[in-house]
């Protein structure tokens, strides 16, 4: 019997008053215990309803899902089902009961009503699992988002279940936190554990030894990375990707038709490289790697942060230095990227710009606008710089589409057709149909459609300056991307862009310069190649750079002549090409 069986699960969502929406439309598939698997698909693909079904969160309008042979659709298999099925969900707050780390780990094992030593024994092991047995003391809301997502995972390991599903547990981490939680995701399937990874990023789901890919609630590719990610065309249609490394080997394979295929990792794509005959025979002529922007010193900078520093819960014995002696410089039109890895400031620096946070120290300047004058006017602060915030839930508050992003216009005298042509406008900028989406209810959304409507809701004020706060933090490959397109034609309207990412590839997309932030200070600044031609210095700081940049360096590591700050297929491509004719470069 397998672990996991699913049989023609079929789940609809009841909408009072409206038509029920349908999630998963007749799924059949088995896990066997052991297995590791990623589920991937585009938001709205019924991934996570399919998660929710696995543990009789949510059960069967029809079909039926079998754990271990118990059927999710009596109550009385339920407490042993969600014992042996553990979750471990995306935003790590929402699971957590306690104030304090331990009691938080403890709360599971607890209402099974185990005695106590064995409840402080099994807590000492999840904590000393995840690393995090000396933060046993602290209260969960002050720790890293890395943090909060090990104390989660803890506790579902204090219920020593026989399967793990980790829905979207990675997409609001940082690099380091991301590599963290995949560490432990492999360890926990060597030690016999059933892993089940939710994930919108490809190079994670490349990890597992299974790969199930859902379209609109139903199964659309299963089998082996390898297999999966070997269909570019297929997995397009889906609204997918292949991971970075594939896609910039698929890309490549254009110029050199000798890769071999199946390349799914940086080490893959560099070994490839280097095993191929000299010279470099190219199908085509190689691009002209783009030309650097030129720099913000150029021109005087329309944003000026200058020794910025902040402190949370300021003379309380809670207080923490978020910020110290930040410096910024952005040009009026340019797009400027924020990275840096969880805590290290970025949000606290966006929320500087548009003066919800004013300086405690040091000086803010947009366009205009002091933010160290005491009459400084707020209001036409917020309207030249408009913040859209990484959860965009947390800005969405009516109840319908068209009413959202009409608010901050109608706050502002907007009314009668100027207003309906302002949100018109707004939503025709981030891709949503004025007549489809203006009267749809904001909770019926998918994440990307939410996102989009945030970003609406701020452009319909006409903004000056649009402050991006992870933007594409959720969003499946195919919303990233058009999100990405979208920001970039905003660019030609005369905006200055300022965003904070954790994606490597899309600060490498977007920005035209960067600054990097640890521990509360700018560490580097630069341009896009500038910046992540100094991996010596981004890797300490748990960053890293793009996968094109990398595959540069391996080839580096191995001898190749390639000029520092390739960021892009163009550059690398053209790079490749002069490096296989050069009679200095080494055999190949």
């Amino acid at each position: 019997m397998p672990f996991i069986e699913i049989t023609d699960l079929t789940y609809t969502y009841p909408l009072p008053g409206g038509q029920p929406i349908p999630a998963l439309r007749g799924i059949s598939l088995n896990v066997e215990e052991g297995e590791y698997v990623a589920i991937i698909g585009a938001n709205g693909s019924g991934k996570s309803t399919l998660a929710r079904c696995l543990n009789a969160l949510l059960l069967p309008t029809s079909g039926r899902v079998l754990i271990a042979g118990l059927d999710t659709r009596h109550t009385a298999h339920w407490q042993q089902i969600r014992t042996t099925i553990g979750m471990v969900f995306q935003f790590p707050e929402d699971q957590m009961v306690a104030t304090v780390v331990e009691e938080d780990v403890a709360f599971g094992p607890e209402n099974l009503g185990l005695p106590p030593e064995e409840i402080r024994r099994r807590v000492r092991e999840a904590l000393e699992t995840v690393a995090l047995w000396d933060q046993r003391h602290r209260q969960p809301h002050l720790l890293s988002a890395g943090q909060m997502q090990r104390v989660a995972l803890a506790g579902t390991l204090a219920m020593r279940p026989r399967c793990i599903v980790f829905d979207e547990a990675t997409a609001m981490l940082d690099p380091a936190g991301r590599r963290a939680v995949l560490e432990m995701m492999a360890r926990l399937h060597r030690e016999g554990l059933t892993i089940l990874t939710i994930t919108h990023f490809m190079e994670e789901a490349a990890q597992a030894d299974r790969v199930i890919a859902l379209q609109n609630g139903r199964v659309a590719l299963d089998g082996s990375p390898q297999v999966v990610f070997s269909r570019p065309a297929e997995l397009a249609e889906l609204g997918l990707d292949q991971p970075p490394a594939a896609a910039l080997a698929n890309t490549l394979r254009h110029c050199l038709p000798a890769l071999p295929p199946g390349l799914l990792t940086v080490e893959a794509v560099v070994a490839a490289l280097v095993g191929l005959e000299r010279p470099l025979s190219l199908n085509r002529p190689a691009p002209a790697p783009p030309g650097l922007p030129p720099s913000a010193a150029e021109q005087p900078p329309y944003i000026d942060v200058v020794a910025l520093g902040h402190i949370y819960l300021q003379g309380t014995p809670l207080e923490r230095r978020a910020l110290a002696d930040v410096n910024l410089a952005v040009a009026e039109r340019e797009a400027h990227g924020l990275l840096g890895t969880t805590g290290s400031g970025k949000s606290t620096v966006m929320q500087h710009l548009n003066g919800l946070l004013r300086p405690q120290e040091g000086r803010v300047r947009i366009g205009p606008y002091d933010l160290n004058a005491p009459d400084v006017d707020l209001k036409a602060v917020r309207r030249t710089a408009g913040l859209a915030f990484q959860i965009p839930e947390m800005q969405i508050f009516e109840q319908y589409v068209g009413d959202e992003i009409a608010y901050g216009p109608r706050l502002l005298g907007v009314s009668g057709e100027a207003l309906r042509e302002a949100v018109r406008w707004a939503m025709e900028l981030v891709g949503l149909d004025f007549a489809v989406y203006k009267d749809r209810l904001t909770f019926t959304l998918s994440g990307g459609e939410r996102r989009k409507v945030a970003l609406a809701s701020i452009l319909a004020l006409r903004p000056r300056v649009l402050l991006l706060d992870e933007p594409t933090a959720g969003l499946d490959p195919a919303a990233r991307r058009e999100l990405l397109g979208r920001l970039k034609g905003l660019r030609t309207t005369g905006l200055t862009l300022v965003f904070a990412s954790h994606q490597m590839e899309d600060l490498a997309a977007l920005a035209d310069r960067l600054t990097v932030l640890a521990d509360g200070r700018d560490v580097l600044h630069g341009s896009v190649g500038e910046v992540f031609a100094q991996g010596a210095l981004l890797r300490p700081l748990n960053l890293e750079p793009p996968v094109v940049t990398q595959v540069a360096e391996g080839l580096r590591a191995h001898g190749w002549t390639l000029p520092a700050g390739i960021t892009d297929a163009r550059a690398l491509i053209a790079a490749l090409a002069a490096a296989g004719c050069d009679p200095q470069s080494p055999a190949i």
